[in-house]
């Protein structure tokens, strides 16, 4: 007759192997000052998600681990980390997916500066959102109603998907190798925002002279990394960003969409001093700070 360990063994889930008892998480333990990665080896209990396995580690031998997590259902974005060095959910990342025979390495983000073990500061995402304009719709129909096509509809849908994860913002080199950037770069996760909002049929303003020169689209290089890491499958690169550049190409470079607007007498693309004043921040009056945060990088 079988012992309850050796059905346990026999009838894994996780795909490791029998003579795997154990796995270790190699956790990055300490503050916006420093710190260190330390190892900590729990039994291998298959079936697990990464957040399982801190959660035990956080309850049996490290209770003051700090991470943020909310809906462990990849719908709230919160448990977002450096997988060994990929970002990416650690409610959505199977424990099967992962080599368990070696020491499986756990971290903040990079780009965010760090608060405490696994937990970083993304106010910084949160203060660029509030230099966005909201959507601003023109006049109803004549029946009160508002009109569009289906198709545009489905458009911008895509984007509506994301869940602030920010492991766009993340894995982005202009963001992750250069803080400099920051104050004028928006990032991934905003340049969607920003699509679904300039491609919306139903929206009014024009916010290309804003992306160009306040929340510089042009410094992104169209590497694609912040599409292969979203876990929604939001193509960002494709949908959003390149739609974004030729826009802004269209309004501030192309000679022939210029004289065509001076032909038919249309305006020309509303500066971007006048549209970021309709921006929460610019109706608050609030001063948005550019200082960089201190960060401790693993």
């Amino acid at each position: 007759m079988a012992t309850e360990a050796t059905v346990t063994a026999a009838t894994r889930t996780d795909g490791a192997p029998v003579g795997q008892p154990t796995v270790t998480l190699r956790l990055w333990r300490g503050d916006e000052s420093g710190g260190e990665f330390v190892d900590y080896t729990v039994e291998n209990l298959g079936g697990e998600v990464v957040l399982d396995v801190v959660h035990r580690i956080q309850a049996e031998q490290a209770p003051d681990l700090a991470v943020r997590w909310n809906c462990k259902a990849g719908k709230c974005g919160s448990c977002s980390a450096e997988i060994n060095g990929r970002p990416r959910l650690m409610c959505m990342t199977r424990m099967s997916t992962l080599e368990i025979t070696t020491p499986i390495t756990v971290s903040p983000l990079r780009a965010n500066p760090i608060i405490r073990d696994l937990v970083t500061d993304v106010s910084f995402h949160f203060a660029v959102a509030r230099k966005i304009p909201a959507f601003r719709p023109g006049p109803r129909e004549a029946d009160g109603t508002y009109r569009m096509a289906q198709v545009d509809v489905e458009r911008v849908q895509e984007f509506r998907k994301c869940i602030e994860c920010f492991l766009c913002q993340n894995v982005c080199h202009v963001i992750r190798d250069h803080e400099e950037n920051k104050p004028a770069f928006a990032g991934p996760r905003f340049f969607a925002r920003l699509a679904e909002l300039e491609m919306h049929p139903l929206d009014t303003l024009d916010r290309r002279d804003l992306i160009s020169r306040d929340l510089g689209v042009g410094l992104c290089n169209i590497t694609k990394c912040c599409t292969e890491v979203c876990p929604e499958g939001i193509h960002i690169t494709d949908n959003a960003i390149i739609p974004l550049k030729e826009r802004v190409v269209d309004a501030r470079y192309d000679p022939i969409a210029w004289l065509g607007r001076k032909i038919r007498r249309r305006p020309s693309p509303t500066p971007a001093p006048v549209a970021a004043a309709l921006s929460p921040a610019g109706r608050s009056g609030e001063v948005i700070s550019t200082e960089l945060a201190p960060r401790s990088a693993p």
